[in-house]
């Protein structure tokens, strides 16, 4: 990618719709792409670190509302791939978590992928309501988007070489952490 196209408003574009993409398929590095804006925004300064949090909060929150509508109205049996036993079990755990304190999974899944996805299905179809849940998914969103931003940009900081080396150093560390989110709570689900 070009430099100029990193410090155009197009970067906040093309990072807000891997993000949204990120919230239906796992694959898409919605993250990654977060972490890199971050640490380009904490070298070039451009775009500003600010405005790679707000769009990243935005297009996070976007992303698990309309997870959140489609359980609404679609429920969580309806297609074939939803009553995988895989599935299954991943949105019988959302549906235990939720009953057990929605703010804290809802904040905790926005940063475990697939759990997010079945999260905000769940809560979709378990009817949680809709002004409660906006208020916690924006606010869970803004925490990961800050999060995420921030370690791209705190790694630009400390380690010298420029963005290129920063995005790779902050990217490898975002990604390890990550790792080490899932294993906890995979440890914690057993």
């Amino acid at each position: 990618m070009p430099s100029d196209l990193l410090s155009s408003p197009w970067a906040l574009v093309i990072m807000g719709l891997l993000v949204l993409g990120d919230s239906f398929f796992v694959v898409v590095p919605g993250e990654i792409a977060v972490t890199a804006l971050g640490a380009i925004a904490s070298t070039t300064g451009a775009p500003p670190l600010w405005a790679v949090i707000v769009c990243a909060a935005a297009a996070a929150a976007v992303g698990d509302t309309a997870c959140y509508l489609i359980g609404r109205t679609v429920g969580t049996e309806r297609w074939r791939w939803m009553r995988a036993p895989r599935v299954r079990q991943a949105l019988d755990w959302a549906r235990r978590r939720l009953e057990g304190g929605t703010a804290t999974v809802l904040f905790t899944a926005r940063f475990v992928p697939f759990a997010r996805l079945a999260i905000n299905l769940v809560a979709g179809a378990s009817h949680i309501a809709p002004g409660r849940y906006l208020l916690l998914v924006a606010v869970a969103a803004l925490g990961w988007a800050a999060y995420q931003a921030s370690v791209g940009a705190v790694v630009a900081a400390l380690v010298p070489g420029g963005p290129v080396v920063a995005i790779a150093v902050s990217v490898a560390i975002a990604v390890g952490l990550g790792a080490v989110i899932d294993v906890v709570s995979r440890r914690s689900r057993k």
